[in-house]
């Protein structure tokens, strides 16, 4: 990118920056899981329908350079809510279910930012940042906390971890839904607890076997990570997850719609276990991977007309994203390799779930506010899930003390002039962590050399990225890192190494 432009784009988000809106609006943040860049129909797909996502994309901006900076889920997930990049702090690596919170209580994060600008805010779905401490690991029959409420939501209905690990119940604020007492939960990561079957001991009982791991205790005739014994009430059915949080997230709606709200809402779909409702079984030639897929569109739909019926569609911003690249066989066999066909998970990118090259990170995003008249603009601005703290803190309180969240969530920056379609220019440097790590710099990006890490995932078999030697790609004219530069540019790529030294050796102070 020359400097002229560089300079321009500084110059416009410099005077943007402190762009509002009358009223602040509601946001709602869908968060899929796993979902890939060629997913969805308004980015390519041809094999899979997705209407409710493609009016989104119709009726505001779609992004195709939007990035989570995490390859993974946890570290993903970490870097949205805290603004600190995660490869800063220890311990935000995926996480087993019963995981200690990794978000210290009154950290300043994204939802305490709102709340303290006047917004509600509500956490349906997905979790996977741990609860409770290391020194007071979490009672799964008592008062669960500090989670979701000690950071800045003031509702939660989440899934504690993941749909394939346990344990496979709701945490509805501080307590178990529908736990009955007299059969108490015990979770373990390290032994078998109690005398339910596992897969591995019973794989005779499983309606879904697992293809690699995921072969311990038995729920809804699928085998998990992890072992669990007790709160059957409590369990979740897998095929009705969408239903029960997707109704959650609808009621959250209803509940606030009077007042400024923020609804994060992290979808199971289209992680494994994918069991999607009966409903959805069938709708795509793609098995259940492509039917999990409908389902997550349906879910999409489902809060838009939540949102069109309560006259609530022209003041709330909508976002739609995913927390990582796509993955085909991430543990289960469920067909999705061998039904695959022409479908192309990543699009033209390269890599997927885990890997350094594009389609670890770059995700679909799209950003609807009606109010905005944006409707069908593509953007091609440089943005991360991470830049969304600084980005809404500008929105609703622009008058925020500006050194206090530089301090706070350092590594967000403000991108609201590109979220809001003002203009095309957004970040110049973003640093993302797969296998192995690597800066993008405008179209440029760079890879570091890792000695030790394997060409190709043993389990998911995607691209890693990871090579002994240097890597740099112009993804201007070479969108799938097919053309390693690095030694034919290796001026370029000192610089660029050198840009990304001083940003890992920012000093930050990490909560």
């Amino acid at each position: 990118m020359k400097k002229s432009v560089l300079f321009f784009c500084f110059i416009f988000v410099l005077f943007s920056a402190s762009t509002t809106i009358a009223v602040n609006p509601n946001i709602v943040l869908i968060l899929a899981d796993d979902l890939g860049y060629g997913d969805v129909s308004c980015y390519g797909a041809t094999h899979v329908k997705t209407p409710n996502i493609d009016r989104l994309a119709a009726e505001g901006i779609r992004f195709t350079d939007a990035h989570a900076v995490a390859a993974t889920c946890t570290p993903s997930r970490f870097a949205l809510l805290s603004g600190i990049y995660p490869w800063r702090k220890r311990g935000t690596g995926i996480l087993p279910g019963d995981a200690a919170l990794i978000i210290p209580p009154e950290s300043v994060t994204l939802p305490s930012i709102l709340k303290n600008s006047g917004y509600t805010n509500g956490v349906v779905g997905k979790w996977h940042l741990g609860l409770g401490t290391p020194e007071s690991p979490v009672n799964w029959n008592g008062e669960i906390k500090p989670g979701p409420l000690e950071i800045g939501f003031d509702y939660s209905f989440i899934i504690p971890a993941t749909g394939d690990r346990v344990p496979c119940v709701f945490v509805e604020n501080h307590r178990v839904a529908n736990l009955d007492v007299n059969d108490p939960i015990t979770v373990s990561y390290k032994e078998k607890v109690g005398d339910e079957p596992t897969g591995k001991e019973r794989p005779d009982l499983l309606s879904l076997h697992p293809s690699h791991g995921h072969d311990m205790t038995i729920v809804n005739g699928i085998s998990r990570i992890g072992y669990m014994t007790g709160g059957e009430s409590a369990r979740w059915i897998d095929e009705n997850i969408a239903d029960t949080i997707t109704a959650k997230a609808c009621q959250f709606i209803e509940t606030n719609k009077d007042k400024p709200f923020f609804l994060y809402f992290a979808t199971h779909d289209i992680h494994v276990p994918r069991v999607p409702h009966p409903h959805f079984v069938g709708k795509t030639s793609m098995g259940a991977r492509g039917d999990a897929i409908v389902e997550f569109d349906w879910s999409v739909g489902e809060i838009l007309q939540t949102l069109d019926r309560l006259n609530l569609t022209e003041n709330t911003i909508v976002i739609v994203s995913s927390d990582n690249g796509p993955v085909v066989d991430d543990g289960y066999c469920d067909r999705a390799i061998e039904l695959l066909g022409n479908h192309k998970p990543s699009g033209s990118l390269r890599g997927g779930k885990g890997s350094a090259f594009e389609a670890g990170t770059r995700v679909p995003f799209i950003v609807r506010l009606p109010a905005k008249n944006n409707a069908g603009k593509v953007s091609d601005a440089l943005i991360a899930l991470i830049d969304l703290p600084a980005s809404f803190a500008a929105l609703a309180n622009p008058t925020m003390n500006q050194k206090i969240l530089e301090t706070a969530i350092p590594d967000s920056e403000n991108v609201l002039p590109a979220l809001l379609g003002e203009t095309n220019c957004g970040r110049e440097n973003l640093v993302l962590s797969g296998a192995s790590v690597s800066l993008r710099h405008g179209t440029q990006k760079i890879i570091l050399p890792n000695q030790k890490g394997q060409v190709i995932s043993a389990n998911t078999f995607i691209e890693t990225g990871n090579n002994p030697n240097p890597q740099f790609y112009e993804l201007k004219n070479d969108i799938s890192e097919r053309s390693n530069i690095a030694e034919k540019e290796s001026k370029r790529w000192e610089e660029l190494r050198t840009i990304l030294q001083k940003i890992r050796q920012k000093k930050v102070i990490v909560p």
